[in-house]
């Protein structure tokens, strides 16, 4: 009633106030289900396509999803390595429906932590590299796989991994998008924060027992309300901003602008939990030794060099006003990949984009995809 057209009456303007504010309170809520992915078509060309989501392969704490559609014409096949960081790999809605008016786009599509059972096992960062080069051996020989924020790290290390052992599903190029390859690049709050305590204190602080009604009762994770608590507060006003503006377009009555920005924090405020030992593996191995910077990251014993890596092209993206990957983190992937002759490397920098810049919104649609795209037409 308080949203109807019709409602022009005296009292109309402190309805919507009324309801506005209703909104407001009701939407303080966290999730722990999976948003939809909402990409039921796709623009190809000068056509709509239907899309169909597809399991393509199920494993116990992630399924590679493919977003299959409805055209002849064979295009590139891409595996896009969503982060593991306490959001759901919906995350990248944006990122999937871009890539799709060119691509045959798989996801890795990680599952919460609570409810996987205890007898799946352990999942580590070592375990994430095994899923990937599993997921890019189902894809096939003639892939190309990009990667969004943490998981760049994992990413390199499988596409050295493969090159290493000549695997036949190595893919042809490889992007990384605001990624840690070496924090010790310009170190950000989230770096430093990282550094500044020892594995025991995370261990102590932030790390929760599943409860026994779930299916995953008994695993040790770090949840993924904590994880938004941390990344909330390092933007704080800005949330708090967005928030007043949601207020402001609901009370005016403007669904449009209202929709946009519940959209995002709809998806946002949908959090999955890690497995505790992921969660302090990327602690210890990524943030505070940078071991694959440092030549010193193993991979089911040994030791992982991306100068294996001779035949995939590398293409490095970093935002300009990037607070949570620094400048030269993502970029410091071409030092380490001595091997790639000078036309394999490529390196994009966004200068007016923050982290979600780089895969989300109008300069990732207009100016960094058309970098990715040509990156991938260069090898395919």
């Amino acid at each position: 009633m308080a949203w109807s057209p019709l409602n022009t009456g005296p009292f109309a303007d402190l309805m919507r106030r009324y309801a506005a504010g209703l909104e407001m309170l009701s939407r303080f809520r966290l999730s722990h289900d999976r948003p939809a992915w909402g990409i039921s078509s796709v623009r190809v060309g000068n056509r709509e396509v239907p899309v169909v989501e597809e399991v393509a392969l199920d494993l116990p704490f992630g399924q590679l999803l493919h977003f299959r559609r409805d055209i002849e014409t064979p295009q590139p096949k891409v595996l896009l390595t969503a982060p593991l960081s306490g959001h759901f790999a919906t995350l990248l809605a944006a990122t999937v429906r871009t890539l799709l008016q060119d691509h045959d786009v798989y996801v890795t599509d990680w599952k919460n932590a609570r409810d996987v059972p205890r007898s799946a096992g352990d999942f580590g960062v070592e375990d994430y590299i095994g899923y990937v080069i599993r997921f890019m051996e189902e894809l096939g020989p003639g892939s190309h796989i990009v990667a969004v924020c943490q998981p760049c790290v994992q990413t390199l290390a499988a596409v050295s991994v493969m090159s290493a052992e000549r695997n036949p599903a190595t893919p042809l190029s490889m992007t990384l998008m605001a990624g840690p390859v070496d924090v010790r690049e310009s170190p950000t709050e989230v770096n430093n924060l990282a550094q500044e305590k020892p594995l025991s204190w995370f261990e102590r602080n932030v790390i929760a027992t599943v409860p026994w009604r779930y299916a995953g009762g008994g695993r040790k994770v770090y949840p993924g309300f904590v994880q938004l608590t941390a990344f909330m507060t390092m933007n704080m006003e800005r949330h708090l901003a967005q928030h007043r503006k949601l207020y402001e377009h609901l009370a005016a009555g403007e669904h449009e602008e209202a929709s946009k920005i519940k959209e995002f924090y709809d998806e946002y405020f949908a959090v999955l939990d890690l497995t505790a030992e992921f969660y302090i593996e990327t602690i210890d191995r990524i943030f505070q030794q940078a071991q694959l910077a440092t030549g010193t990251f193993t991979y089911r014993g040994k030791v992982v060099d991306p100068a294996a890596i001779r035949n995939t092209l590398l293409l490095t993206v970093e935002g300009g006003r990037d607070d949570i990957c620094g400048l030269g983190q993502t970029s410091a992937a071409h030092d380490l990949c001595s091997s790639l002759r000078p036309h394999l490397k490529r390196h994009h920098l966004q200068a007016n984009v923050g982290h979600y810049g780089v895969f989300a919104g109008r300069r990732w649609e207009n100016e960094i995809y058309p970098v990715v795209r040509n990156a991938i037409l260069a090898m395919h």
